[in-house]
């Protein structure tokens, strides 16, 4: 079967590169990449007749970003619904492309980038996540969870990811602490490499309100497993319906994110515990088939302090970004070879 490939997303950025190696390694012709910035500047773009058309994440790319939700510092936090907005019309550009089999659906992919809806469609699946609502601001935050006798939660931007804008909140006793990485930097609320604690409710409340303009979705803490005296849960992705790759990631704060000094950690941990993980590998599964006509999924399973009880922190699009990381299948094969062979041998 001959396959060719096309590509949305940003021509500099390292997913385009490792999924263009992948193809190319499997002797197929270089993809052909249309850049999002042309897709979201309205400007002319297309791809070959009967491509096989992947979309990929905007990236890093401050024009792209700038395209998104308007000038300003790429790192800031914020204007989330705005860039929403942006990215499902820049959906909708790509869904048009005639003569195409797109590998992601913009529904999906849409349904992904918005928290509220995606933990509203993984409880409706049955699939384990933690309790959440909606919040409007801090007081509403803070009544919502006093009503539900809850002291710990995560208050995640609706249309954030990689952790930007994430806030651990504790209240308790009268005293609250909120872990955050994002900090105001020239009265602009910036990404940080750097998580900070905030015991000053006064700024807990600017940031939560700061927030809270884009929506926010609010969620039960989940105590998770630990070992070595760091945390720990993991990033499933999934090809094809199916778990393919996984990686462990621990941190001594609240976030596990690798780029805010979470470390990979021993995926044996939890494989040599067979109970959990077949539990793991069953949800993920249910995750995927919330997913259908997605051929990927990036899906955050947070393992119980118990060792047993799961449930999904969320579900990303754009997951397997996971460089070095062979499938556990022992085929040897990372995420984006995965795909490739998931098409070319027509499972999808």
């Amino acid at each position: 079967m001959t396959v060719r490939f096309a590509v949305v997303g940003t021509p500099e950025d390292r997913r385009v590169t490792l999924f263009r190696d992948a193809v190319v390694a499997r002797g197929l012709a270089e993809p052909h990449v249309i850049s999002w910035r042309d897709v979201l500047a309205g400007s002319e773009f297309g791809a070959p007749e009967g491509s096989v058309l992947r979309i990929d994440s905007p990236g890093e790319d401050a024009r792209a970003d700038a395209l998104l939700r308007g000038p300003g510092d790429p790192a800031r936090v914020g204007e989330g619904a705005a860039w929403y907005r942006a990215f499902l019309a820049g959906l909708e550009r790509v869904s048009a492309l005639p003569g195409v089999r797109p590998l992601g659906d913009v529904g999906e992919i849409g349904v992904m980038f918005d928290k509220r809806r995606c933990h509203a469609a993984l409880a409706a699946a049955g699939v384990p996540v933690p309790p959440g609502f909606e919040a409007r601001s801090y007081d509403d935050l803070r009544e919502a969870m006093a009503a539900r006798g809850w002291a710990r939660v995560f208050v995640k931007p609706a249309h954030g990811s990689s952790a930007s804008g994430v806030i651990a909140f504790q209240a308790h006793a009268g005293r609250i602490m909120a872990v955050t990485s994002a900090t105001w930097t020239g009265g602009v609320l910036c990404n940080s490499l750097r998580i900070r604690k905030v015991t000053d409710e006064a700024e807990a409340r600017r940031l939560v309100d700061f927030l809270a303009a884009d929506g926010l979705h609010v969620e039960r803490w989940f105590p998770k497993a630990s070992a070595g005296g760091r945390t720990l849960d993991l990033r499933v992705v999934t090809v094809a319906g199916r778990p393919t790759h996984a990686v462990v990631r621990t941190s001594r704060a609240p976030m596990t994110n690798l780029h805010l000094g979470g470390a990979r950690g021993d995926l044996d941990l939890v494989r040599g515990r067979a109970a959990l993980w077949e539990r793991v590998l069953e949800v993920c599964t249910r995750v995927a088939g919330c997913f259908p006509r997605s051929l990927s999924t990036g899906v955050d399973v947070m393992v119980g302090s118990d060792w047993r009880s799961v449930a999904v922190a969320e579900v990303n699009a754009f997951g397997d970004l996971l460089p070095g990381l062979h499938d556990f299948s022992g085929h040897g094969r990372d995420t984006y070879a995965e795909q490739v062979e998931a098409v070319v041998h027509d499972r999808w």
